[in-house]
């Protein structure tokens, strides 16, 4: 059986729901805390067991390349100063073996994932979406990509990855229509439906951004039709993979961020500085305080 080496990270997106920010920085260099969301989910592909990683990016994303480069002169100046807990973080970001590609237009996350084709070959390969960060707050969690390659171990099929939302809100999600109940939170899947109406929705379990997929994956990208917003979709793609091979879907029990709107970056930044340990306690407090003002603020006042 072949093993899960590889992953691709998409990061080809515009960013405009975060402009002026991203108009000459990658929205997937913002940075939660200190750190740029991208390394998140590098790191949950290292520590998943992932030895290869490819970057699909877009224009306007050297950055990322620059972030992931090494920096001479920034290390040889901490390594000077002594500065060896801040020189060991900058280690971190260079010694992974990672690649770049570019997608040449924005033409949906089916034509992204298609850029890595001659990257993956004939293996199974992981895509971790740049929007969606999991349980980084929760350094015992094992990784959802860990849960999705060890899925394979057992079933050498495509897996994706599924949580339950709000039913108002599946229309801006692929979702699932499961075949009966999951066997150790595994469902076999019926059919995938790309941002279905909620009165037309088959389950409230939507696809979140990790996929585990076989390579017959690209022949099937290389013929689909544009669907939803006149783009390649993905979900489309594995419907019609499920419909010559097994696909199932591992429901996501753990704390998922998505990182892709302003208020979902926000929270994501205060849950993840909570734990920090720089700022955890100076922001608690903050917090607390600022938690009476605003109490304080809705009392209405009465004048005599």
């Amino acid at each position: 059986m072949t093993k899960v080496r590889k992953a691709i990270i998409t990061a080809a997106g515009l960013g405009t729901r975060f402009l002026p920010a991203t108009k000459a920085l990658a929205k997937e260099m913002l940075p939660i805390v200190d750190k740029p969301t991208i390394q998140f989910i590098v790191e949950e592909a290292l520590k998943s067991g992932i030895e290869e990683i490819l970057v699909v990016t877009g224009k306007a994303k050297r950055s990322i390349e620059d972030h992931f480069d090494s920096n001479f002169e920034l290390e040889y100046n901490l390594q000077a100063k002594g500065k060896n807990e801040l020189l060991k973080l900058v280690d971190e970001t260079t010694a992974i073996n990672l690649h770049f590609i570019r997608q040449s237009h924005p033409r949906g996350l089916g034509d992204a994932v298609l850029q890595a084709k001659a990257f993956v070959g004939n293996e199974p390969f992981v895509v971790m979406l740049g929007d969606d960060l999991m349980d980084i707050t929760n350094a015992s969690a094992k990784p959802l990509t860990k849960q999705l390659m060890e899925d394979y171990d057992k079933t050498h099929a495509s897996t994706i990855a599924v949580m339950k939302v709000p039913h108002e809100d599946v229309s801006s999600y692929g979702v699932i229509a499961p075949q009966g109940k999951a066997v150790k939170g595994l469902y076999s899947v019926d059919t995938f439906v790309e941002k279905p109406q909620p009165e037309d929705a088959p389950s409230d379990l939507a696809i979140i951004g990790r996929y585990l997929l076989t390579p017959e994956i690209f022949d099937i990208l290389e013929r689909q039709v544009p669907g939803a917003g006149n783009e390649v979709q993905l979900t489309d793609a594995i419907d019609t993979l499920n419909k010559t091979q097994r696909v199932f879907a591992r429901e996501f029990k753990g704390n998922r961020y998505d990182v892709g709107d302003k208020f979902g970056f926000m929270k994501t930044s205060i849950d993840y500085a909570l734990e920090h340990p720089q700022v955890k306690e100076d922001l608690k407090n903050y917090i607390i305080k600022l938690g009476k003002a605003l109490e304080k603020s809705k009392v209405p006042t009465h004048s005599k």
